[in-house]
Formats: structure tokens, C-alpha cells, sequence
């Protein structure tokens, strides 16, 4: 058992890696990437990290990740805050590395991977889908955490799992809203940039809550009988 203090910072590292790479490699190679790249760094960053942090924290790196595990009693009250804390303050490092990298180039800083919606992001969906369409990807992420992380004798395949379940709802989620499903990952870039990403946070922060609580019920109301 790690102290509290290595938790939060594998957390922080953790989510830090995850906004540098999956948001850079959205806001400086989107282009060339296209969705599926994109979809593969977020995922392949969750991989890498579930295999050196995953055996200290948990390798949350997602406050909605954290909601759903406290709720499932798989970690301790007195954590969570500052597992979220520290998420909130790496993903906020990460878009700090990201937003001097591009400003290195004397270009002005246009995008850092930022979450949104409406006319202009993606296909342009409504403010109300876009908050729909966060809570199902949430679900879809956090329900199949809570089920891979459920045996230990997944333990080996289980960052594999989780990487590439954050690859899916990335395929379908670019084009809708950038696909959050982490507040965290959505608060870093949206507090640089200000203006309309940041008057839009709310949907996703509070959609990838709601979607972590509709999973850890379903959970428990469907696959409790496998649990120990």
C-alpha cells in the first residue's frame, strides 16, 4: 500500500501525460492524424500510464474514474479529493507544457485539444446532445473500468482494456465534442484558453459525473453478483 502523497503524485504525472499527448496531439497534428490518430494517443497515453502508475494510484487520471471507484467503495473516502486535486492540477500542467510548446513557434495559441460543441466544432451538435453524448461515452468508459478491474486475474490485461476502451469512444466522440468523458482532461486546456471553451466546461464536467454515477449503479445492479 502506497502513502497517500505517491498516489496523488502518480495521479498528477498521470494526467499530465495524458493532456500533453492526447490534447497536443489533437491541437498540433490533428490534421495529419485525423480522428483514429488522435483516438490512438489518448488511448495508447492511458496504456503507458496503467502499467508504471497503474500499480501506485490506480492510475485514475480522471476524476470521474475516482467517482465511480468511491462509489463502489474501492477507495478511500478521505483520497478522493485530493486524487481529483491532483488530476486537476497535472491536466492543468499538461495544457501548460502544450500551450508554451506551440507558443515556441511565435504562432498564436488557437487550440489546445479543448472540449466544445456547436456551429464550428465537429458536426456541429446542440449544447443539449452534446451533454447526452458525454454521459453514454462516460458510461460506456467507466462500465467497462469497473467490470476489467473487477478480477484480479485481469490485472495484467487490464490497462490494454481500459486504453483501448478510451480508443472507442474517442472514434465516435472527436467529431461530436472532442470527446471529454473526463473533467479533468477538459478543465487543463479550457481554463488557457478562456473565452468559449471555457464558458462551455460545465457540460463537460458535469456529464462525465453523471455518466461515472449511471455506471457504477448499473454495475452494481447487473455484474454485483461477480464481484468477491
Amino acid at each position: 500500500m502506497y502513502p497517500s502523497g505517491k498516489k496523488y503524485a502518480a495521479e498528477f504525472i498521470g494526467t499530465l501525460v495524458l493532456v500533453l499527448i492526447g490534447c497536443g496531439s489533437a491541437a498540433t497534428a490533428g490534421g495529419e492524424l485525423g480522428y483514429l490518430g488522435i483516438a490512438f494517443a489518448f488511448g495508447l497515453s492511458i496504456v503507458a500510464m496503467a502499467y508504471v502508475i497503474g500499480p501506485i494510484s490506480g492510475c485514475h487520471i480522471n476524476p470521474a474514474v475516482s467517482l465511480a471507484m468511491l462509489i463502489r467503495g474501492r477507495m478511500p473516502r478521505k483520497e478522493f479529493l485530493g486524487y481529483v486535486i491532483a488530476q486537476t492540477a497535472g491536466a492543468v500542467m499538461g495544457a501548460v507544457l502544450l500551450s508554451a510548446i506551440i507558443q515556441s513557434t511565435g504562432k498564436p495559441v488557437a487550440s489546445l485539444g479543448q472540449n466544445g460543441f456547436g456551429e464550428g466544432y465537429g458536426i456541429g451538435i446542440s449544447g443539449t446532445m452534446a451533454f447526452i453524448v458525454e454521459i453514454v461515452l462516460t458510461f460506456i468508459f467507466i462500465y467497462t473500468i469497473l467490470g476489467v478491474t473487477s478480477d484480479a486475474a485481469n490485472s495484467h490485461v487490464a490497462g490494454l482494456v481500459i486504453g483501448l476502451s478510451l480508443v472507442l469512444v474517442h472514434i465516435l466522440g472527436i467529431g461530436l465534442t472532442g470527446a471529454s468523458v473526463n473533467p479533468a482532461r477538459s478543465f487543463g486546456p479550457a481554463v488557457l484558453l478562456g473565452g468559449e471553451a471555457l464558458a462551455e466546461l460545465w457540460v463537460f464536467i458535469v456529464a462525465p459525473l453523471i455518466g461515472a454515477v449511471l455506471a457504477a449503479f448499473v454495475y452494481r445492479r447487473l455484474n454485483v453478483n461477480k464481484e468477491a
